[in-house]
């Protein structure tokens, strides 16, 4: 963010409303575009501070009145107009402020809208008003839930839980997002079941595509036979926005690329299961799965007994087995590391959870460096060589030496030493292609290729926008389709057609029109339900799952996955960031003779 000069010559920043050395009070000029001193004047009013502006001002009223704003209304000579400046006009709810701790959240939620609006401006993009075109404008609900803070294990009800989003133009926040470390991921007691016969199709479906996704993998990044085959197009291949040209020719430990994988499965109303995407860079989820198992059997340790419910439990040491398998070669005992990019990523609690369970070391790449051509970790007793890091980290961040040069979250020299077999890393640099969701429309030939056979379980059918056939269908049936962006995740980049409104429908029109091969289509799925808990008893909610899949000596497949369901009624939405939560799942096992449960 951009820094600005007091008249005193101190640096000031964006959020600043008082000046550190001179005392002098500040807030935003909305006529000079900056943070300035403010005269104060006879009248009440104040002048903004700098000599080539001067512009008469009046604090918003969310900066005198609550102190969560330090932008200024230009008052003119007929006198003070807008109450609110430009950026907190846009506020429908705010939380109430009588409730201890909601004040300091709002005020942090305020700070991140204004630097929204303040970078919209500078890159000359539409606020959301009806001036610019949006119908209806944007506008902001700040709430909290109502609900107590020792109840928030159970699944609240609609009027009580409050869900971060967007519909139609309005975002509501739920000020809990302004807690910069602690996200609470609601659960629901009652178990999702899947049978032991259905398990074992799902099992070996997994298996069988985890198999052919790691061929192709190595495949582009060497011969590359399926694209001059013409099985797979080479500009879907190359142009991916994931395909990383510097790890052609690398040879990964064991051949193996895509070590831990997390596969999202749905079930339509015919009652099979279909492939919705593949997650092979940084896979998410699974503490939760065995965190959740854990709450159910403290609770119910008689009900697990009687209805043979297949363990979990052995996952960490199974994780553990597959890094250590990476580094054979090197050492006897060698030295595992979970690499997390720090408190603020989301998915934090999973990282220290897991090195936890497995009883390594949990670092980040500032604890880490290369040291002749070996990557080495910081002690007190000195450097200590790590042999296998399980990175959690995107390709982008791993290395500014080979990737994004002003990632301060990786470890300079860290390519070169996985390259050169001083290291190795779970998953492999690269694995991020196969997660493109473009691609992932052709894993069933990859299957067919590869593997010459049949896919046991099918995809969702899909639309490629790219494809001016496929795309003609698209634009004409928004308001029928689900369209996703080929690279993003967590709910984000999508657009439900018959949940969006008009405008923003159009605004995604244009968004296929000008970039075809970043986005893919798919029909809106009747996602099967399963019950959850609710003030007003058992109701039905919308659910996925997604298995989570380790390839180490042969390819395992953990008996259950992480149930995310949809807590609001009738959403299709089960991603955490957009207000989901889950369950545990139950694998029960079939009984002797294989008979169906």
């Amino acid at each position: 963010m951009k820094t600005f000069t007091c008249s005193c010559g101190q640096a000031l920043f964006f959020d600043n409303s008082v000046c550190l050395r001179c005392q002098a009070k500040l807030g935003f000029c909305p006529v000079c575009y900056s943070i300035s001193p403010l005269q104060a004047q006879a009248d009440g009013l104040w002048r903004c501070g700098h000599a080539d502006c001067g512009a008469r001002l009046a604090l918003c009223h969310n900066y005198h009145a609550y102190n969560v704003c330090n932008r200024c209304v230009v008052v003119s000579d007929e006198g003070v107009g807008e109450t609110y400046c430009d950026c907190c006009r846009y506020n429908h709810t705010i939380p109430d402020l009588s409730v201890p701790g909601n004040m300091e959240k709002w005020c942090r939620l305020e700070a991140a809208k204004r630097r929204l609006f303040y970078d919209l401006d500078l890159l000359g993009l539409p606020r959301g008003t009806r001036a610019d075109g949006f119908s209806p404008p944007l506008s902001f609900d700040f709430k909290a839930d109502d609900i107590p803070a020792s109840d928030m294990w159970r699944t609240a009800g609609d009027e009580e839980r409050v869900y971060t989003g967007h519909s139609k133009g309005h975002i509501t926040i739920n000020i809990r997002e302004a807690d910069e470390v602690e996200r609470i991921f609601p659960f629901d007691i009652i178990p999702r079941i899947i049978a032991g016969h259905e398990w074992h199709q799902i099992e070996s479906g997994l298996i069988q595509r985890t198999e052919a996704l790691n061929c192709f993998i190595h495949d582009i990044y060497h011969d590359q036979h399926i694209l001059k085959d013409g099985v797979v197009p080479s500009d879907k291949v190359l142009g991916a926005t994931s395909y990383r040209a510097v790890c052609q020719g690398l040879e990964p430990p064991r051949g193996v690329w895509c070590h831990v994988t997390g596969t999202d499965l749905v079930r339509d109303q015919d009652g099979a299961f279909y492939v919705l995407e593949d997650n092979l860079r940084c896979p998410s989820g699974v503490s939760y799965l065995l965190a959740n198992r854990q709450i159910l059997k403290r609770s119910f340790p008689n009900v697990f007994q009687a209805s043979a419910v297949r363990p979990v439990v052995d996952y960490a040491s199974r994780l553990l087995a597959t890094l250590k398998l990476l580094a054979a070669d090197m050492t006897d005992d060698p030295v595992v590391a979970v690499l997390t990019p720090g408190i603020f990523n989301s998915a934090y609690f999973e990282h220290t959870y897991l090195a936890q369970q497995m009883g390594v070391e949990l670092v980040e790449g500032s604890d880490l460096v290369v040291d002749q051509g070996n990557v080495c970790m910081r002690t007190t007793k000195g450097l200590q060589r790590v042999h296998v890091l399980y990175r959690r980290i995107d390709d982008d961040f791993i290395d500014p030496l080979t990737f994004r040069s002003d990632s301060v979250l990786g470890v300079p020299g860290l390519f070169e030493a996985y390259r050169n077999g001083r290291v190795a890393l779970a998953n492999a640099p690269g694995t991020g292609v196969a997660d493109d969701k473009v691609i992932y429309t052709y894993v069933p030939e990859m299957i067919r290729y590869y593997l010459k056979q049949d896919p046991i379980l099918p995809n969702v059918p899909t639309y490629m926008c790219d494809e001016p056939e496929d795309q003609k269908y698209v634009l004409a049936h928004l308001d029928q389709l689900v369209v996703k962006s080929a690279n993003e995740s967590g709910g984000y980049g999508m657009l439900i057609g018959p949940d969006a409104s008009a405008s923003e429908r159009t605004a995604f029109a244009e968004r296929i029109r000008a970039q075809p091969r970043n986005y893919i289509a798919l029909p809106v799925l009747s996602l099967s339900r399963v019950p959850v808990i609710t003030p007003n008893g058992f109701e039905g909610r919308h659910v996925d799952l997604r298995p989570y899949i380790l390839y180490g000596e042969n390819i395992n497949v953990l008996p259950g996955g992480l149930t995310r369901v949809a807590l609001r009624k009738g959403s299709l939405v089960v991603n955490s960031s957009q207000g989901g939560g889950s369950k545990d799942t139950w694998v029960l096992s079939e009984p002797e003779g294989g008979a169906s449960c």
